[in-house]
C-alpha cells in the first residue's frame, strides 16, 4: 500500500539502510519508508556492512542510538569509513538525546526522535538527501 507518495521519489534509485536492534522499530521504519525508497532492516552493524559489500551501499544509514550507547560516538568514523559519503540519521526517544548529541558531534548528519510518525520520517529522509527541494541542515542539539 503506498501512502502520499511522490511518483518522483518512488522510483529514486538510493536507499536507506534501518540499523537497530529493536525489531519493532526497524520494521516500522522500513514501513514507513519501503514506498518511498529502497529500505532494508538489519538487526546489527555487521549485518549492514555485509550487505553494503560493493553493490549495496546505503546512501542513509538510520542508527538505532544503542549501537552509540554500546559502542561509543566512534562507531560513526567506522560508518563513514565502511560507507563513504553515507549519511546517518540517529534514532533515539527523547530520553536518549544526550547520546544521539554524542553522535551528531562525532560527524553523525541528525536524529529521528520517537515517537516516529510517517510524516517525520518521510520529511527527515527527505531533507537528508536534498529532495523535494529542501537542503539538508545539521544543527547539532536542536534534534527532531
Amino acid at each position: 500500500m503506498q501512502i502520499g507518495v511522490e511518483t518522483s521519489k518512488a522510483v529514486d534509485q538510493r536507499r536507506v539502510f534501518v540499523v537497530d536492534e529493536d525489531e519493532i522499530t526497524r520494521a516500522a521504519l522500513q514501513f514507513m519508508l519501503h514506498d518511498e525508497i529502497e529500505a532494508h532492516e538489519l538487526a546489527t552493524l555487521e549485518e549492514a556492512f555485509e550487505k553494503g559489500g560493493d553493490w549495496l551501499k546505503p546512501d542513509v544509514l538510520m542508527l538505532g542510538v544503542s549501537f552509540i550507547a554500546a559502542r561509543g560516538p566512534g562507531i560513526v568514523a567506522e560508518i563513514n569509513a565502511a560507507f563513504p559519503g553515507v549519511r546517518i540519521l540517529i534514532v533515539c526517544s527523547k530520553a536518549e538525546e544526550a547520546i544521539a548529541v554524542e553522535g551528531l558531534k562525532a560527524g553523525a548528519h541528525g536524529a529521528v526522535v520517537k515517537p516516529l510518525t510517517l510524516e517525520a520520517v518521510r520529511k527527515k529522509v527527505d531533507t537528508i538527501l536534498g529532495r523535494g527541494g529542501a537542503a539538508p541542515l545539521i544543527q547539532l542539539g536542536m534534534l527532531g
